[in-house]
């Protein structure tokens, strides 16, 4: 027996539908999953929606459950928290994370459906896929006691990065951004906050998360002696513009990418996918976080808003209602 839902459609650049979806009874082995709140990755979405995903990608590129192909139509998100409604009778009541785009409710396999801890409210839980983006550029870094650290972009995964990074032990981590409202956001977090023009350099580790290229120049200037840049933008189809002639040589850097796809090498032996999501679940734990999830949407409404909420002046990480709050 299939049920019928609705799901988010992109359509073409710039525009999107809620469309019909099929989301069956289970089989053994899956749980079906009654949306409560989903999360947009401004990112990322941002290029997917506006067909900016290089054909080389498009392979790699695709969600867990994804429907559609590059670039268009395409149904696409990652950050959906659920109530099982349907499955195995120990699970039915359980609210859990998955990686699956913006859905009324959907049917997947049971082990793709990541319990939420019972201390971590829902409007915090949509942000485990980003945490787990985070959790994973500080694994590539490898940051030590004492270090000092500099995060460029202060959007969601910039924060965040910020954020973890300032839990250890004497660690000295700047935020740098260009809009100064996000200087509260930093503040929240427990992150000192600073603009491009007052930020000191002789950086351990440079995280940049800007999307932008003068950010990753940036980066380059403030960085140490044979210190890491570690890239987490991921910047589409545009071009990427930087200046090696100056410090990158002298200086003996390394400019490394950092991508959530696979597990850091320095964990990969030990570390699967549902091992890290379940731990930046738990890291979700934090009261702080909501600073970061305060923007929401009606689904009804998604189609009409995302042109906004993905543009240029668009704020933090935003959230998508399927029932009131």
């Amino acid at each position: 027996m299939t049920m019928a839902e609705h799901a988010l459609w992109m359509t073409g650049p710039g525009c999107a539908q809620i469309r019909p979806a099929e989301a069956p009874l289970p089989d053994a082995g899956q749980v079906r999953i009654r949306a409560l709140q989903s999360g947009i990755s401004r990112g990322t979405e941002a290029l997917v929606f506006a067909g900016r995903v290089p054909e080389s990608e498009w392979a790699r590129m695709r969600g867990p459950f994804q429907e559609g192909d590059f670039p268009f139509p395409v149904k696409y998100g990652y950050a959906m928290v659920g109530l099982i409604t349907a499955g195995a009778a120990d699970r039915i009541g359980q609210r859990v994370f998955c990686l699956h785009p913006h859905q009324t409710a959907f049917t997947v396999p049971d082990d793709a459906a990541i319990p939420v801890p019972d201390d971590v409210p829902t409007q915090r839980a949509v942000l485990a896929a980003q945490i787990e983006t985070a959790l994973n550029a500080t694994w590539d870094a490898a940051p030590r006691l004492g270090d000092r650290i500099a995060v460029i972009g202060g959007g969601t995964i910039g924060l965040l990065i910020a954020w973890l990074c300032a839990a250890m032990p004497a660690s000295d981590v700047t935020l740098i951004d260009i809009d100064p409202s996000r200087a509260a956001v930093a503040q929240a977090l427990g992150i000192r906050f600073a603009t491009a023009d007052t930020t000191a350099g002789e950086c351990d580790i440079v995280f940049h998360a800007s999307g932008t290229s003068a950010g990753l120049a940036l980066a380059l200037t403030l960085a140490g002696f044979e210190a890491e840049v570690i890239e987490v933008s991921w910047h589409g189809d545009r071009p990427v513009t930087l200046p090696l002639g100056g410090a990158f040589h002298s200086q003996r850097l390394t400019l490394r990418s950092s991508q959530v796809g696979a597990v850091s090498p320095a964990r990969r032996a030990r570390w699967s996918h549902s091992r890290r999501l379940a731990t930046a679940l738990a890291l979700a734990a934090d009261p702080r976080l909501d600073v970061l999830v305060r923007a929401a949407t009606p689904f009804a409404d998604l189609p009409a808003s995302l042109p906004e909420i993905l543009g240029q002046g668009g704020g933090l990480f935003h959230r998508i209602l399927y029932e009131p709050e």
